[in-house]
Parts: C-alpha cells; sequence; structure tokens
C-alpha cells in the first residue's frame, strides 16, 4: 500500500466523520466544507479512472445516506444530543404564560394606554397588554374593561360610568 493510497483512505474516513458532526450541527459550516473537500481529494487519490471515480462516488453517496439515517434514528430516540432541540421548559412557576392562560384577565377594568382604532395598548393593574376594540374609537384615557379573550387578543369595551344619585 503506497502513501497516497493511505492518505486517500484517512481522507475519506475524515470525510465521513465531518460530514457526521455536521448533520448533527445546525447549519452549513466548516465541518460539512472541510468534509466534502476530505471525500473529494480521497476520491481523487483513491480512483485510478473515471469508471472508479464514479464507483467511488456512488458508494460514498449511499455511505452518507446510510450515516444519515442512522444520525436522525439516534437523534429521535434521544441518544444524541443536539443544539437544535431547546431543551428549556417555559413553566408558569418561573412567570411564563401561554396564551391561553389569559383568561384570568376576562372582566378587568383598566385604562386604555394609548388611542384604540381599534387595537392599542391598556393598562391592567399596571400591566401593559396589546388590546383590540369592538370595532370602536376609544380615546387614551378612558376606563376598559376585558369583555373577550380570544387566544393572545383582548377584546376590549368602554366601561361605562355609574350615575350616582
Amino acid at each position: 500500500m503506497d502513501h497516497m493510497t493511505l492518505i486517500g483512505i484517512v481522507l475519506l474516513i475524515a470525510g465521513f466523520v465531518l460530514v457526521g458532526i455536521e448533520m448533527v450541527l445546525p447549519g452549513f459550516s466548516v465541518p460539512g466544507i472541510s468534509g466534502i473537500a476530505c471525500l473529494i481529494i480521497g476520491v481523487f487519490l483513491l480512483a485510478d479512472s473515471a469508471v472508479e471515480a464514479a464507483f467511488f462516488t456512488i458508494a460514498i453517496l449511499a455511505l452518507l445516506g446510510i450515516l444519515m439515517a442512522v444520525i436522525l434514528w439516534l437523534l429521535s430516540k434521544g441518544k444524541l444530543k443536539t443544539p437544535i432541540i431547546l431543551e428549556d421548559e417555559q413553566k408558569k412557576a418561573d412567570g411564563y404564560l401561554s396564551s391561553s392562560d389569559l383568561n384570568y384577565l376576562l372582566g378587568k377594568q383598566g385604562v386604555a394606554s394609548t388611542d384604540l382604532r381599534p387595537s392599542g395598548v391598556a393598562s391592567f393593574d399596571d400591566v401593559s397588554f396589546d388590546v383590540v376594540s369592538e370595532g370602536m374609537y376609544i380615546s387614551a384615557g378612558t376606563q376598559i374593561e376585558i369583555v373577550k379573550v380570544e387566544g393572545a387578543r383582548l377584546v376590549v369595551k368602554e366601561r361605562k360610568q355609574r350615575k350616582l344619585k
């Protein structure tokens, strides 16, 4: 075995390792580009003819397909860690709210911070929310009340002031 054959085999192995790393990491960066370059140079060093180079290329593509299937299987089973998947949880106890948790605001009274034409900002217990009026213009400073919660959308109407007798 001569030196060029040995270097070609090492480059092919390094290329497979680098492309495997690229399959786990997000984006297309140094490991992927380096791996592809190693595979191409390895084919040129090992192939004696164009037919042999085509055979090596087909074999490498098949092995890369198998490598991708194995890595996807390992990722789906949780046996490999990947920076693509966010592991942190956003728990209610830590102060995170989902849009469905806004139902507690139903009936809450506050003040329009901006003009609502029909959308704007309103303050409820010193907390600002994006709100939408029921279709009418409401000027800033007007007392309002939340009458409907539709997902993350808060629908408000002007609060009627009671007349004192």
